[in-house]
């Protein structure tokens, strides 16, 4: 019998997770059969089980998934050197976790967004899912706290507030914006980033009359 090749192996795993992300972002988690996996991936059950036991592993592995690829970005960010402003830096990662999954659509519209808030309502009934959540927070809270100390090391951010209330204020960005698309439709990162560099581009000087 011929060996599989592992590039077979990871785009069979990449088609029933991309089928199973589409199936929970169109109906929920509950509302959603294995047995609309299988249709949804266009596989036998044996081909998906060999990957999944079952939804739960199929959710907490996509979960894990888009949090490690974010958590790696802001983690590379945090070695360059200048480190990007906060604006920049959050339009890089967001886009790029967007474009990863940019051929999953509802109605000609991202599924990303609708899936993200599929995920937060299960968290209160799934303790799996709430700890990998939790865990992969925590990781991506840690790596925006120590961006944040790079910035306030290098006296480009006033270093009296916590590098962890920045992150989480950071985080709570991101999460509302994908909550807005979930709701009203797609927008474009760009609109995210320049708010944001609006807001830093206050100062405490009034304008002159």
């Amino acid at each position: 019998m011929a060996r599989v090749s592992q590039a077979h192996l990871d785009a069979r795993r990449r088609q029933i997770l991309d089928a199973a992300a589409l199936c929970f972002a169109r109906n929920g988690f509950h509302a959603t059969s294995m047995q609309d996996v299988l249709k949804e991936a266009d596989l036998s059950a044996g081909a998906v089980y060999r990957y999944f036991s079952g939804k739960e592993e199929l959710i907490a592995a996509i979960v894990s998934e888009v949090l490690g690829e974010v958590r790696a970005a802001f983690e590379a960010a945090a070695g360059q050197s200048p480190t990007p402003p906060p604006d920049e830096l959050v339009a890089t990662v967001l886009s790029r976790t967007l474009a990863q999954r940019e051929s999953l659509t509802l109605d000609g519209a991202p599924a990303f967004p609708r899936l993200v808030v599929q995920v937060w309502s299960e968290i209160p009934r799934n303790d799996e899912l709430a700890a990998v959540l939790r865990e992969g927070y925590t990781a991506v809270r840690a790596a925006w706290g120590r961006i944040v100390q790079a910035y306030q090391e290098a006296g480009r951010m006033r270093a009296d507030v916590p590098p962890d209330h920045v992150a989480r204020t950071m985080i709570a960005g991101v999460l509302g914006f994908i909550a807005q698309q979930s709701l009203f439709g797609p927008a474009p990162v760009e609109v995210l980033r320049d708010g944001l560099r609006a807001l830093m581009s206050m100062t405490d000087a009034e304008p002159k009359a």
